[in-house]
């Protein structure tokens, strides 16, 4: 499980996965924000928000660059079926969850943590 913030930063492993024929399944939630430090400034300096909307590219498309599949799966699609999908591919996957600016995490929103401050 990753944010898009994090396999911006750590995606090129899905290359050595691909190259060795591993079978790995990377659950990628894309929100368009760097979730961890939002969380942060909007802790500790709120109001103040610099750098973490991102612009993403088109992760589905990035995946199979690699030579993994890829699922995307969002609002309104069949979740049950496109992670079934993903999870019982021969190969690595990877599932591509787009998911709301609003939700930093499982356990945060935006709207939650700026009424904490």
């Amino acid at each position: 499980f990753v944010g898009d913030g994090g396999i911006l930063m750590t995606g090129q492993e899905l290359a050595t996965a691909v190259q060795y024929g591993e079978k790995t399944k990377i659950v990628l939630s894309d929100n368009g924000i760097y979730g961890t430090i939002r969380t942060h400034q909007e802790r500790h300096y709120p109001g103040r928000v610099s750098g973490t909307g991102l612009v993403n590219p088109d992760s589905s498309a990035w995946a199979r660059s690699f030579g993994a599949q890829a699922v995307t799966l969002a609002p309104g699609d069949d979740i049950d079926a496109k992670v079934a999908e993903g999870l019982g591919h021969d190969g690595p996957s990877v599932i591509h969850v787009k998911s709301s600016r609003e939700a930093l995490s499982a356990f945060s929103t935006l709207s939650g943590l700026r009424k904490l401050s």
